[in-house]
């Protein structure tokens, strides 16, 4: 289970974009993240006329590092750690560190 999913409120806490909230629009299997509207950067791309696509310079959502976020806590509206807690049913949750309040 990961610290951070899909569809997160997150604020990043190092490099160009600090400070900046988003939420997780995809979650990579090498531990990064792409986060909505955020790392973005300018790609260089040749257009193809047949496949309808333009030529020019776009900018595109790169990967974040999951150890560059932190996940927003409503109750406080600040970015908490993330913990794991075992209910009494035996589910395992996600859970802030701050006040153990159950992620949801």
């Amino acid at each position: 289970m990961n610290k951070i999913v899909k569809n997160d409120q997150i604020v990043i806490v190092s490099g160009k974009d600090k400070g900046r909230r988003g939420n997780v629009t995809q979650v990579l299997d090498n531990g990064k993240l792409l986060v909505q509207g955020l790392n973005l950067a300018k790609k260089h791309q040749k257009g193809n006329p047949q496949a309808g696509i333009p030529g020019g310079i776009i900018e595109k959502e790169m990967p974040v590092d999951a150890s560059n976020v932190m996940l927003v806590n409503p109750a406080t509206d600040k970015a908490d750690r993330v913990g794991f807690k075992i209910l009494e049913d035996g589910k395992k949750v996600r859970c802030f560190k701050s006040n153990g309040e159950v992620v949801s």
